[in-house]
């Protein structure tokens, strides 16, 4: 039996700063893929251990694994998703520029 091995791709080799960056938040959103597909697999099966080995009127242990990760994913989300901007010089350039129009 052979093993297999997983390819990942090269960034491109453009030289381009601007695709390097989008590489990067390629990267990054897809880890964040990965993790969110992760979540719930693993949470569905520590729900149906709770529900096999305990049964729906015990305590619901499994809330406290769904409620730790769950903030852990929720700030890979915002970082994956919306925290580029958040401390950019770039926007805060703009900002400033537009100021003084």
């Amino acid at each position: 039996m052979q093993s297999e091995k997983i390819i990942v791709p090269e960034a491109p080799a453009t030289g381009d700063i601007k695709d390097s960056e989008l590489w990067q938040i390629a990267k990054i959103r897809a880890g964040f893929k990965i993790s969110a597909f992760s979540y719930v697999a693993v949470n569905c099966m520590l729900i149906a251990i709770w529900y096999l080995t305990s049964g729906p009127a015990s305590y619901f242990w499994p809330v406290w694994p769904i409620l730790g990760w769950g903030i852990g994913l929720a700030l890979q989300y915002f970082h994956a998703y919306h925290g580029n901007n958040l401390f950019s010089v770039t926007r805060e350039y703009e900002k400033l520029k537009n100021k003084q129009l």
